[in-house]
């Protein structure tokens, strides 16, 4: 009997740059490095998302960004949006509270109500999963079984991203490069968190796909959990 998935199928999604980052600088939009991929790259962005029941992002490349994180280049549906924030940090005015599409986001218990009820009062849906911190393997598993999302893209900066890794809960990864070097000790890249000790502790990849998109390289990993020999 084949089991029951109990979390949605999950694709990290990023632009990244030679040296790895993200972004120019800390602090700095991801939009200003997507700007320069190529448009047959944007379409690919917007055809996943449209390929998915869900999209992720934290909360603080949320104020960054502001993000819509809608499907625009392609025909399809905006996927629901979610947002992890354990405080409930976000801004009323974000454009991920508008109408374009739905959105959830999920908060700790330790989230002031104010902010939790002026959330809720711009028509999102709001998720207590954890006591001081959102546990995202609880709020996995909510999409899958109250919201029927069974695949999930993350367009999350290095925090999310470290966390979801960490959890084991990123099943795939597409990278796409974008062909600039940036620097910076403290410059975003695609996965911060804690340093490791050894090499056991590195999370291990197997590279399945890798193929020109327009100008860009596009490359696509399926992560490799207690692979470690």
């Amino acid at each position: 009997m084949t089991a029951i998935p109990t979390r949605p199928h999950v694709l990290m999604m990023s632009e990244i740059t030679v040296d790895g980052k993200l972004t120019l600088k800390r602090g700095a939009s991801s939009k200003i490095l997507m700007q320069h991929m190529a448009p047959e790259t944007e379409v690919l962005l917007h055809q996943t998302r449209a390929e998915c029941g869900a999209i992720m992002v934290g909360s603080r490349t949320i104020a960054i960004d502001n993000s819509y994180l809608t499907v625009r280049l392609v025909e399809g549906k905006s996927p629901l949006r979610v947002i992890p924030s354990s405080m409930a940090a976000i801004s009323p005015d974000a454009n991920v509270l508008n109408s374009d599409a739905p959105t959830l986001v999920a908060v700790s218990r330790a989230a002031p109500e104010e902010r939790v009820a002026a959330i809720r009062a711009k028509g999102a849906d709001v998720v207590v999963c954890g006591k001081e911190h959102v546990d995202l393997p609880a709020l996995m598993q909510v999409l899958r079984e109250d919201y029927g999302v069974e695949k999930m893209m993350i367009e999350g900066g290095p925090t999310l991203n470290w966390h979801m890794l960490r959890h084991g809960l990123v099943d795939d990864i597409r990278l796409i490069h974008l062909p600039f070097i940036v620097g910076g000790e403290d410059t975003p890249s695609l996965v911060g968190g804690m340093h490791i000790e050894s090499e056991d502790e590195m999370i291990r990849l197997d590279l399945k796909k890798y193929y020109m998109c327009g100008t860009n390289l596009v490359t696509e990993y399926t992560v490799q959990y207690g692979n470690n020999e």
